[in-house]
C-alpha cells in the first residue's frame, strides 16, 4: 500500500471515554426535491437550545419539510470529533442528539454566528504575503480540480456566483478570498490533481498553496473536499496525509452524496466510499479528523458546515 511507511499521526484533540458504538443518520436528500434546504433558522434554533438547556427535549438538528432518505452509518465515540473545552461524558441527553447530521462532528458551546448575511470577492493572490492582513479567521477550500469547490462555495452563501464555476477543471490559479459577515474569510485554493494543467503550473499551485497552508498565521482550518461519488483516489489519501504531517487543522467535506450509483452497474454508495476513505485515513492518523457529508445540489451538509465552522472559529477567537 502506498501510505504503509507514514507514520501514525495524532489529531489535535483527543477523547478519553469508553468506546461504544452508535448510529449517525446521514439524511439524504431525494433528487426528486431539488428545492435547496433554507430552514437555517430551525437549525440554529435548535443548537441554541441544545446549548442553553442541555435537559430539553431538543432532538437532532432537523430539517423540516424535506423529502428525506435516512442512511445509517455506525461509529465508535472513539472515531467521534470533539472540539476543546466539550464534555460529552455528563449531561442527561444521549450523545448521538449532539452530534452534527451526516458527520462525526460533535456540537459544542462555541457554536454560534453561523449564517452568512453578506458575502464579497476580496482578491487574488499567488503569494501568502500578498493575502488580506487584517487578522480575520480565514478557512480554505481545496481538493481535487472537479471535486466541485466553487459549488460548495456558493452554496455556503447562497450566491450562484460568487466563485464562478467552469466546465473546464483548474480554473482557480490563484488564493482567492470571500469575506463573509465582514468577521471573516471563505478561501478558495487552486484544485491539484488536473492533468490537462500544464506540469510547471500545477508544479507552481502546489508550492505556493503548501507555502499558504505552512505560513498563513490566520488559516483556523483547511476543508479538504473528497469526492464521495467514486472509490478513494491515491492522490486524495497523499493531500490529506501531508495535511496531517505538518500538523494542519482538517475537516474532510464529502462531496456529492446525492450521486447514489445501483450497485447491480457497479457502483458504491457515497457513504460506503466514505467510510473506505475513513479506513485509508485509520492506517496514517490516530484519530480520524473532522468529516461532513455534503450535496451542492441539494445543499445537504450546507448548515453543519457553517455551525462547525463557526465554533472552530469562535474557539479561535476566544484563545
Amino acid at each position: 500500500m502506498f501510505i504503509s511507511h507514514l507514520p501514525k499521526l495524532h489529531s489535535h484533540f483527543s477523547i478519553f471515554c469508553p468506546k461504544p458504538k452508535i448510529l449517525i443518520t446521514s439524511t439524504l436528500l431525494s433528487k426528486s426535491k431539488t428545492t435547496p434546504v433554507s430552514h437555517f433558522s430551525s437549525v440554529t434554533a435548535a443548537a441554541n437550545t441544545l446549548l442553553q438547556n442541555p435537559d430539553s427535549q431538543t432532538k437532532n438538528l432537523e430539517l423540516e419539510d424535506v423529502q428525506e432518505q435516512n442512511t445509517h452509518i455506525e461509529i465508535s465515540v472513539e472515531k467521534l470529533f470533539v472540539p476543546p473545552d466539550t464534555d460529552i461524558s455528563s449531561g442527561s441527553r444521549p450523545l448521538s442528539a449532539r452530534i452534527l447530521k451526516g458527520s462525526n462532528i460533535v456540537l459544542s458551546k462555541y457554536a454560534g454566528d453561523a449564517q452568512v448575511e453578506q458575502a464579497e470577492f476580496v482578491k487574488s493572490s499567488v503569494e501568502t504575503e500578498e493575502c488580506p492582513s487584517d487578522g480575520k479567521p480565514e478557512f480554505a477550500l481545496v481538493g481535487r480540480s472537479n471535486v466541485g469547490k466553487s459549488s460548495l462555495l456558493n452554496s455556503l452563501v447562497k450566491r450562484k456566483k460568487l466563485a464562478l464555476t467552469s466546465k473546464k477543471p483548474g480554473k482557480t490559479q490563484c488564493i482567492n478570498h470571500f469575506r463573509i459577515n465582514d468577521s471573516w474569510y471563505l478561501v478558495d485554493l487552486p484544485g491539484y490533481g488536473y492533468a490537462a494543467a500544464p506540469h510547471e503550473v500545477r508544479t507552481d499551485w502546489a508550492k505556493f498553496t503548501k507555502d499558504y497552508f505552512l505560513n498563513r498565521p490566520t488559516l483556523v482550518s483547511v476543508f479538504l473536499l473528497i469526492d464521495a461519488s467514486i472509490p478513494a483516489k491515491k492522490i486524495d489519501l497523499e493531500y490529506a496525509s501531508w495535511l496531517g504531517q505538518n500538523q494542519i487543522p482538517m475537516t474532510l467535506v464529502f462531496t456529492k452524496c446525492d450521486k447514489r450509483k445501483k450497485k447491480k452497474n457497479g457502483g458504491r454508495r457515497p457513504e460506503e466510499n466514505l467510510q473506505d476513505f475513513l479506513e485509508l485515513i485509520q492506517k496514517f492518523f490516530q484519530t480520524v479528523p473532522p468529516w461532513i457529508m455534503t450535496s451542492s445540489v441539494t445543499n445537504q451538509g450546507r448548515d453543519e458546515i457553517l455551525l462547525h465552522m463557526s465554533q472552530l472559529r469562535n474557539y479561535w477567537l476566544k484563545h
